[in-house]
């Protein structure tokens, strides 16, 4: 997709003002970018500073993008101006005002505008044949888009406020809608310290050993403190990823690495319980335990065997989506009753569960129903490996019978 930005002149201090951590410059570029923009038409008056560029174009978030800059005075309600760079553009574009903040998933939903709008402080997708017909014949009101304009400094909380708000998935469940707004402070100050994604991460981490250290003292208050900590520990696996989003500081390393956190702090957190449990009340929930934290193991290492199979190397992040499509297009029974159970076994839903049974003293019943989930889990996880694989091997052969 190509994109059209027009820098008025006065704007070089707005430009540059820190939003969530960047530019405002970069983060509207940065934001088009992840929405599937892949080409630029920059206009520039011959008075503004385009030493600004210089510095924006070298920022890692924006490589891949094609540039194309014209120093011209450039008014949008204007057909002389549109025509002056008519060679430019593509028969669809996407009409980027330089200080209007969004979201990608936000741009990426604008659908092909039928008619020109009335204000041009919004993102619109249009095309030539629009603009040379319209601009004739009058124009009409766009596509609303959610966003915020920001014309001075005063509007940069605001923006930040909504940028934090949409900085969740679009698949989150009301368990991680929940998480990331008690999270959306605090990952709004981090936006303006140096602390990376990563070393949240690794705090979560920390906090889960501690967790797990104080679920095994084996008394009722040390496991509501270890059920808290815990808590505390999923919130900041919310908060990694919505750091992330927000400074374009998303990796493969990172998606990995949150990945082996999440599966670290089950494992401590379930050795933390078996430990406290059998110290109270003995060999039974010796077995149990052992039990979930075999099952536990066992798990992530067929999802592992999985997300290698369905991903890329450098798309990690992908795995749940295309194990989603895959169970909802599977007729089986065992893919219907996963679609409608999987959501349980995610970080962000667990800390809840274990929260409750741990404060409503159902900690031994949690150990016996975490130690069947966990088994079947990777029971589950391997037949469907196994059938879906099998359903590709045999993918060749349906289209000729449906043809015939």
């Amino acid at each position: 997709m190509q994109a059209v930005m027009v820098v008025p002149s006065g704007s070089e201090n707005t430009l540059t003002q820190n939003v969530t951590g960047v530019s405002l410059f970069v983060r509207v570029i940065a934001t088009a970018m992840r929405a599937g923009v892949k080409e630029l038409v920059l206009l520039w008056p011959a008075d503004t500073n385009t030493q600004i560029w210089d510095q924006v174009a070298a920022s890692p978030v924006l490589s891949g993008l094609h540039t194309r800059q014209i120093q011209s005075l450039f008014d949008p309600p204007h057909s002389d101006s549109w025509e002056a760079v008519s060679t430019l553009l593509n028969d669809e574009f996407l009409w980027l005002p330089w200080n209007f903040v969004t979201a990608s998933r936000i741009l990426a939903a604008i659908e092909p505008s039928p008619v020109l709008p009335l204000s041009w402080d919004k993102p619109i997708r249009l095309s030539k044949k629009l603009i040379a017909c319209s601009l004739r014949f009058g124009v009409g009101s766009g596509p609303d888009v959610e966003g915020v304009l920001i014309r001075s400094r005063g509007d940069i909380p605001h923006a930040e406020r909504f940028l934090v708000r949409h900085s969740g998935k679009p698949t989150d469940g009301i368990y991680s809608t929940i998480n990331r707004t008690l999270c959306r402070p605090i990952v709004r100050a981090l936006t303006h310290t140096g602390v990376t994604p990563n070393c949240v991460t690794l705090t979560g981490l920390v906090v889960a050993v501690i967790a797990a250290l104080t679920y095994a003292r084996g008394t009722y208050w040390a496991y509501v403190c270890g059920a808290l900590l815990f808590f505390v520990s999923g919130l900041i696996d919310e908060m990694d990823g919505m750091l992330a989003r927000l400074t374009f500081r998303e990796s493969a390393f990172g998606t990995w690495f949150e990945g082996f956190v999440d599966n670290a702090t089950y494992l401590l957190l379930f050795s933390g319980i078996t430990a406290g449990l059998y110290r109270q009340y003995g060999t039974t929930e010796l077995i149990w335990g052992i039990a979930l934290i075999v099952g536990c193991a066992l798990s992530v290492f067929v999802v592992a065997i999985q997300r290698k199979a369905l991903t890329s190397p450098d798309r990690p992040h992908e795995y749940a989506v295309r194990m989603n499509r895959l169970m909802e297009t599977d007729s089986s029974v065992i893919s219907r009753v996963a679609r409608q159970i999987h959501i349980f076994i995610k970080k962000g839903v667990a800390v809840h569960y274990v929260l409750i049974f741990t404060v409503l003293g159902g900690l031994t019943l949690f150990l016996r129903i975490a130690a069947i989930s966990a088994n079947l889990t990777w029971i589950v996880a391997t037949y469907l490996a196994w059938r879906f694989a099998r359903r590709s091997r045999m993918a060749p052969s349906e289209p000729l019978r449906s043809a015939t």
